[in-house]
């Protein structure tokens, strides 16, 4: 088996648009799929934006976030465990992220 990373990318604008309700039930979901027999590991991002390191001008400079010009952002992960990509993109397609106008990537871990 080898093992994926799911990475969940989400406009924060969309989480706004939930009630108090339909927020529990898709906290709900999420968690239900952390319980998942093929789920190694996952987390979920922090809500500042992060930082960046780039090299400019051949020094390093930090900069707040990665894409600063963009709506999207990466919210969480889930590593799984799979026997192929094709598996892996199966498995991406049940989670619930997809629901709520999310982004999956799937990434391959190397060396697996």
């Amino acid at each position: 088996m080898a093992q994926f990373m799911l990475l969940l990318y989400d406009n924060p604008a969309n989480w706004q648009k939930l009630g108090p309700e339909d927020m529990q039930k898709a906290l709900e979901k999420y968690m239900a799929w952390t319980k998942k027999p093929f789920t190694v590991d996952s987390k979920r991002l922090a809500e500042d934006p992060g930082r960046v390191i780039r090299s400019h001008s051949g020094k390093p400079r930090a900069t707040d976030g990665p894409y600063s010009e963009t709506k999207e952002v990466l919210g969480g992960f889930y590593t799984v465990e799979a026997a192929s990509y094709d598996e892996a993109v199966k498995l991406a397609l049940e989670h619930p992220h997809r629901e709520y106008g999310g982004t999956i990537e799937v990434r391959q871990l190397y060396g697996q």
